[in-house]
């Protein structure tokens, strides 16, 4: 599923959980890094605003649909996308980094919110081994000097994935810095997914992300932080209806 941003175009190259593991467990067994990031209708407002992020996005090796918007118009252009947030591949990618013998580095929330996510992770995936964890100073710079130290203190430590929860644009911006400075890493930006994990955040109950309602309890949870931010997302989404249509009507012409 192609998606319109500055300068391009940005696809859902991943469709399946089955294709992330393959692409996933390749990397690992070949030593080779990899850059996965969740896309979401608030990424889609930013990626046709943001020419930085643009180009960030377009150097990920992997990309994912992150929100149950992104599955409709996948579906929609007849180009079928499963749903995989961020917060929801967490433990999965845990889990092959242990089966693989990789460690992992976990990067951003705070120091506290990290050794209790650690616990929690290495609780639920028996024999992962976390090399480092490392809380930014707020401020931080996903394009600057203090980058390059984090992403090399990554390497130092070993680790062959890092879980980047940084929220965007940061983590996917220092996931493409990473390809180049930390070439031999996996990167996977996954937002919140550890402040879940540590129960310094709490998420939606089940019964409301299986009703697609998850928005909805971010919403009222944080009116003032996310009204403005969903205003935009409703937004964007006739043109990207129209754009997933004509997705639809040019594989049909194609299919004849």
């Amino acid at each position: 599923m192609e998606f319109q941003a500055l300068d391009g175009p940005v696809t859902v190259n991943i469709p399946t959980a089955s294709d992330l593991e393959k692409a996933v467990v390749t990397r690992f067994e070949t030593g080779e890094g990899f850059a996965l990031a969740t896309i979401n209708l608030d990424h889609l407002v930013k990626l046709g605003q943001d020419a930085e992020f643009a180009a960030a996005y377009r150097a990920q090796d992997f990309v994912v649909a992150d929100g149950n918007p992104v599955v409709w118009l996948a579906k929609l252009a007849q180009q079928p996308v499963e749903l995989m947030p961020g917060a929801d591949l967490v433990v999965p990618l845990a889990e092959m980094a242990a089966r693989s013998g990789v460690t992992v580095a976990l990067i951003g929330s705070t120091e506290a919110s990290l050794e209790l996510a650690g616990m929690a992770l290495c609780a639920r995936v028996p024999g992962l081994v976390i090399a480092t964890r490392i809380a930014p100073p707020m401020g931080f710079d996903a394009d600057s000097a203090a980058a390059n130290t984090l992403l090399r203190k990554i390497v130092d430590s070993g680790a062959g994935m890092a879980f980047l929860a940084l929220g965007a644009p940061k983590q996917e911006q220092l996931a493409a810095r990473g390809r180049v400075v930390a070439p031999g890493v996996g990167f996977a930006g996954i937002g919140a997914g550890l402040d879940f994990l540590a129960g310094s955040q709490k998420r939606a109950p089940k019964w409301v992300q299986r009703l697609a309602l998850e928005w909805l309890w971010r919403l009222l949870s944080n009116p003032a932080r996310l009204v403005g931010r969903y205003a935009h997302c409703i937004a964007i989404l006739p043109r990207l209806t129209r754009d997933a249509l004509r997705l639809r009507r040019s594989n049909g012409d194609s299919a004849g």
